[in-house]
């Protein structure tokens, strides 16, 4: 019965039997490697680094992608491990010399990862090759024994990840994004009917839409697989996802102004239906070996739009507001459908024309990896980056450990770094969560691991038990739990180095030592250096983000009332867009704090994107200058700019600090424009004007709408409309 439980609660925390086909894969090479080296060749060294191979690449690291690509990341990753065991092994001649190596290689090696977040998985399984070589003996004439056990454990694992049964291949982002895409484009086809035949709801297609572009999320998305590198098509990933679910928004709003009676000839919803063919097309084109969106359908189609778009010099007849405003919405939704469209072209490695650039949005495109991953690492060299404290922490800890482990001159002092490798975490929180089990696994698993050495001192017994003890902890120990996994890791350890170097129960002793000591400098460090780890930090670097956004909404109106362009200021959010999304990924991986648990972060970020996105669009066709010398329009749009302004301060000073903020502006559908509109209309007698002020306080409605999303409108005040 208890087998058979144990079993039942196995299978539950494993669905589809994962992490047991994993440990089953890396049992099978972690033998084979072993027992080739120590009984085969008959060389401890050898067996020592090949087996530390596979438990540093097929556990420490967290690899992404499918299983190919895995087995490519593993096999070209080699010459940085042998880099790592080389400075290791020469510098094992003193501890402050390899305290000092462990110091830089510590720091470079963990901020190396800001280039590439889902690589950050390969940092402790590089630390670990360099940590085991720098301890004494100091041997470097067995340098090329230890590099030999190495690439013999990281190759054969690396064909056993594709050969031996491959992990199941979950739903990639771009997959997401397909079907999100398909969702979006339904939902479009739904709000065109609408606007030509009111009684035609799109409920249903527009739920499905935003539960489909709901998983865009980061958060919803395993990190090994989310679109966070800097690299151009990680990049286009990202801005497709912005792009869609503004989109999203401008159909609804679409939906919601919807006239009360037919018009079968509708400008705005023949737009639409070209926009939802061009939309389900980008999200095809993101399929292995489909052709690339053609951009000639929608750019003919914005073309008729605006062919159509009231232009000429006014008369007797008042403007059609509503339908400027139906038209001016139609537009800059197909402008965000092309941004999707020119975004998967880059996300499939395509080139850009310059008509493609849309300003500086795809400006990146243009530059080759190395550049962007500078420029990525150039950005984090600043005192408030998350990723920099949490780098620099990890670094001394390690190094203070290694200095540790020499003083004191401990057997295997490279289980001293191990454990600080283990319990420190990016905040303090976090590293006390895994202190007890670390420290509470380390006791059970020696002191049964002491009991079996003082009744077992046949190494053959120790040989024959391997495979099992394998099993056990790379498998049954993750499945039941972190106290688990770290008596059975101990267990194992003590296995091993009973077939290395026999040592008794006293190797149980070492162990429990190394691992209370290498706890509580890890536990030091994440209380000494930024105990807060990323929440502090995203709140305040999403704090100027919202405040670099409410500047380039300002300048964007501003220079359409003939002001200079917003250039700096939308390189401003792009270049803060960089860190805020980095400590938004680091975040997902701690415990969060009350004041951060309280903010809906994809919206917050989302009001950045939605502000770069829809400046550029507007400004495409409504040019600097293009309302200026009308004065009641300018305090009009200055008005709204000033609301939004104090709507974005509001909400920075709520996320920086937790606190309630004020009123939100509520957003206006088209007949709220034609009344705020209506009074200054007698000023003008150009009905372009007319256009582009309906356009510029539109952009700005659809912004108080996104900031209505993060945050509702306060008891008793009007909301315009519903939303999801």
């Amino acid at each position: 019965m208890l087998g058979t439980s144990l079993l039942g609660r196995l299978r539950r925390r494993d669905p589809g039997d994962v992490v047991l086909r994993r440990a089953a894969r890396l049992t099978l090479v972690a033998s084979a490697v072993f027992y080739a080296c120590r009984y085969g060749a008959d060389s401890p060294m050898l067996a020592t680094y090949g087996l530390f191979g596979v438990v540093a690449a097929g556990s420490f690291a967290q690899l992404p992608g499918p299983a190919p690509q895995r087995a490519r990341i593993l096999v070209t990753s080699l010459p940085a491990v042998w880099a790592l065991i080389a400075a290791g092994s020469l510098l094992a001649w003193s501890t402050w010399a390899a305290a000092g190596g462990m110091l830089i290689i510590g720091f470079v090696v963990a901020f190396a990862g800001v280039g590439n977040p889902r690589l950050v998985g390969l940092a402790s399984a590089f630390q670990l090759f360099y940590i085991l070589a720098s301890f004494p003996p100091y041997q470097p004439d067995t340098l090329p024994e230890r590099l030999g056990g190495v690439t013999l454990a990281v190759v054969l694992l690396a064909v056993a990840e594709v050969v031996l049964w491959p992990d199941p291949v979950p739903v990639t982002y771009r997959q997401r994004l397909a079907e999100a895409a398909d969702g979006v484009a339904a939902f479009l086809d739904a709000t065109a009917n609408a606007l030509t035949h009111p009684n035609g709801g799109p409920d249903t297609r527009r739920e499905r839409a935003y539960e489909a572009v709901a998983e865009l999320a980061l958060a919803r998305n395993p990190p090994a697989w989310a679109p966070t590198a800097a690299g151009a098509r990680d990049r286009a990933l990202r801005i497709c996802a912005a792009a869609l679910r503004d989109v999203l928004a401008e159909a609804d709003r679409l939906a919601a102004d919807a006239p009360p009676e037919p018009i079968p000839d509708l400008a705005a919803a023949r737009l639409l239906r070209s926009c939802a063919d061009t939309t389900r097309a980008a999200g095809r084109s993101l399929s292995a070996g489909a052709p690339p969106v053609d951009l000639g359908e929608v750019d003919a189609a914005i073309g008729r739009a605006e062919a159509v778009y009231p232009v000429g010099e006014g008369g007797r007849d008042a403007p059609d507001v509503p339908r400027l405003c139906r038209d001016a919405t139609a537009l800059a939704l197909a402008d965000q459908v092309r941004v999707l469209a020119v975004g998967t072209r880059v996300a499939n490695g395509s080139r850009l024309d310059d008509e493609d650039a849309y300003s500086g949005l795809f400006e990146y495109a243009r530059h080759g990896p190395w550049t962007l991953y500078w420029r990525q690492f150039h950005s984090h060299l600043a005192p408030r980056s998350a990723h920099l404290h949490s780098s620099l922490r990890l670094a001394v800890a390690l190094a203070v450990a290694r200095v540790a482990a020499g003083v004191l001159q401990l057997i295997h002092g490279f289980w001293v770094l191990l454990a600080t490798l283990t319990v420190l975490r990016t905040s303090a929180a976090e590293t006390r969560t895994a202190l007890r089990p670390a420290v509470l696994g380390t006791i059970a698993g020696a002191v049964v691991s002491g009991g079996l050495m003082l009744v077992i001192q046949e190494p053959i017994v120790y040989a024959i038990a391997l495979p099992f003890t394998l099993m056990l902890a790379f498998g049954v120990g993750r499945l039941l739990g972190p106290v688990w996994q770290q008596a059975l890791f101990t267990v194992l350890l003590t296995f091993v180095f009973a077939q290395l170097a026999p040592e008794g129960w006293r190797l149980a002793e070492a162990r429990l030592v190394d691992v209370v000591l290498g706890a509580v400098i890890g536990v030091l460090a994440g209380v000494a250096m930024w105990p807060r780890g990323a929440s502090r930090d995203l709140r305040r670097t999403a704090a100027r983000y919202l405040g670099a956004s409410a500047d380039a909404v300002e300048q964007t109106v501003e220079a359409v009332l003939g002001g200079p362009p917003p250039d700096h200021a939308l390189d401003r959010v792009r270049q803060r867009t960089i860190l805020v999304d980095s400590s938004y990924c680091q975040y997902h991986s701690e415990r969060h704090d009350a004041p951060s648990r309280r903010v809906d972060w994809d919206d917050v970020l989302g009001a950045g994107h939605h502000a770069v996105l829809g400046a550029e669009s507007l400004l495409r066709r409504n040019p600097p200058g293009c309302l200026a010398g009308w004065p009641a329009a300018a305090a009009l749009l200055r008005d709204s700019a000033g609301e939004l302004r104090s709507a974005y301060g509001d909400l920075a000073d709520e996320v920086a600090h937790g606190r309630p903020s004020g009123p939100v502006p509520v957003p206006a559908d088209c007949v709220d424009e034609l009344d705020r509109i209506r009074p200054v209309l007698g000023e003008v007698g150009s009905q372009s004007s007319v256009r582009h002020l309906v356009e510029v306080d539109r952009w700005l409605a659809s912004l108080a709408d996104s900031l209505a999303r993060i945050r509702p409108p306060a008891d008793g005040e009007p909301v315009s409309r519903d939303r999801t």
